[in-house]
């Protein structure tokens, strides 16, 4: 890792990273890697050929005890060889004087678009294909690894950050990233992590929370739950986030996964426009099951308290944190309602709808200490659009109603409106992330590599269902 060594290690990362973007195809079994001459090549030409040969059939064929992957089949062999190489290189531990320079060069290459002079004090900086980089890492999001790649160029690099962030069709990347999510039951608790950190970085940025909601997809076929024939990338990404919210809920109850959810739908909720009817019935349907779950552990905490009074030898049980945390979710819910009520109420009738429809769910949370300030401007908006339905009279269609939301919207004194400070949320790294990334890149390496063998009963960096 000497400083002499940087060309080297610059150009080997470049390397690493183009063999990921060719997904270059093993050639068929007992095809000539390179073209014979017309005279019979020579002993040279033999030598090569046979070496190449050989290394792509220890690619494609596997070594002893090596296992297959299925996820392999459709890809290079030496895209995949090389991506894994280059996640290990650059999740190697820094030396005390010295930081990995694998990770340097990754957190500091350019586009070959840009022809701003390379910096003296940036000794790793080479130039690559940022849109064949993009590309790639669009079409090849279903791997752990890829996902992984793509979660380390948004997160240290900032130019590759910028240029994706200014990409016109960014629903490509987005969309197979939403796929993870959705098919969470499928994925292994770190990769949808990664998908949705990488959600997280995104919505950082307020234009992105702004463009997805311009972009309209059609005809969703991987969402089940309900016939989706057109919707904004922006809703899609909402309904995707607020289930994987109820799935955890009900099955891993895991808050880191939690606290990231939110902070993603936190950091839009000021940009949402034009919210899906059903993205709209989904954000209060998931407050809804949220008040329910928080009346069923205080009814629990009620009766444990009385049983304990009668009985003195049984122990309590801790109600007191799980009633802890399900009142900090509820109140990120209503900050997330309040602020897209505060930002952009006109441009969200459906939302309007959705919480008047439900607004009895909203009655119990009026005058609770932990709520009462947040529920001000929700009771005020439910207040003054229910006095104008009323005043329209009975048997309203959907149509009306939503015809007298948009009026009411721009009739609606904003000065009423309390102001919040602005919901925004950033992805920090742990502490000591090697704890979690090592394990994690090792693991995909056991499980992904082709024809490399490793004894199971001498790993002892992950278990063997981490990856």
């Amino acid at each position: 890792l000497a400083t002499c060594n940087l060309p080297y290690t610059s150009r080997l990362v470049k390397t690493l990273l183009y063999n990921f973007i060719r997904q270059e195809r093993s050639p068929p079994p007992g095809t000539h890697v390179f073209q014979q001459q017309t005279d019979g090549g020579g002993l040279l030409y033999g030598i090569a050929s046979g070496v190449a040969t050989g290394l792509w059939t220890v690619f494609t064929l596997g070594g002893v005890g090596s296992k297959a992957t299925p996820q392999l089949e459709q890809c290079s062999p030496l895209a995949n060889q090389s991506l894994l190489l280059l996640l290990v290189l650059a999740n190697l531990t820094d030396a005390p004087d010295t930081p990995n320079p694998y990770r340097q060069a990754i957190m500091s290459f350019k586009n070959t678009q840009d022809s701003s002079a390379f910096s003296s004090s940036h000794p790793h900086v080479f130039q690559i294909n940022f849109n064949s980089l993009y590309t790639a890492l669009c079409e090849q999001q279903k791997s752990d690894q890829a996902t992984l790649l793509l979660y380390m160029l948004l997160h240290q690099n900032g130019n590759v950050r910028t240029y994706v962030l200014a990409r016109t069709d960014i629903e490509n990347l987005v969309l197979p990233i939403l796929e993870i999510l959705y098919h969470v039951e499928e994925r292994n608790s770190h990769h949808v992590y990664m998908a949705l950190i990488i959600l997280l970085i995104l919505t950082e940025d307020d234009g992105f929370n702004r463009s997805i909601h311009e972009v309209i997809l059609k005809n969703i076929t991987w969402y089940a739950e309900r016939v989706l024939t057109e919707i904004s990338l922006g809703s899609l990404l909402i309904l995707v986030v607020i289930r994987t919210i109820q799935y955890n809920m009900t099955r891993t109850r895991d808050k880191y996964l939690h606290t990231n959810c939110l902070a993603a739908l936190a950091n839009m909720s000021a940009q949402f426009r034009s919210l899906h009817q059903y993205a709209a019935q989904r954000i209060i349907s998931l407050f809804s099951l949220l008040s329910k779950k928080h009346n069923k552990v205080l009814e629990q905490a009620t009766q444990s308290l009385r049983g304990s009074l009668d009985s003195n030898d049984s122990p309590l049980p801790d109600y007191a944190q799980d009633l802890n945390v399900i009142e900090e979710v509820i109140r990120m819910m209503l900050e997330i309602i309040n602020s897209c009520l505060t930002n952009s109420l006109h441009h969200n009738p459906n939302l309007v709808y959705a919480l008047l429809y439900k607004r009895d769910l909203f009655e119990q949370f009026r005058t609770h200490p932990s709520f009462q300030d947040i529920m001000q401007n929700i009771d005020l908006v439910i207040s003054f659009f229910s006095s104008r339905l009323e005043h329209a009279g009975a048997e309203l269609s959907v149509e009306r109603v939503l015809e007298i939301i948009k009026q009411g919207a721009v009739a609606l004194p904003k000065d009423r409106l309390r102001k919040f400070p602005e919901l925004k949320f950033k992805y920090v790294e742990e502490e000591q992330p090697e704890e979690f990334f090592i394990p994690y890149v090792w693991s995909l390496v056991y499980n992904a590599a082709v024809a490399l063998y490793w004894n199971p009963r001498d790993i002892q960096l992950f278990t063997m269902d981490s990856g």
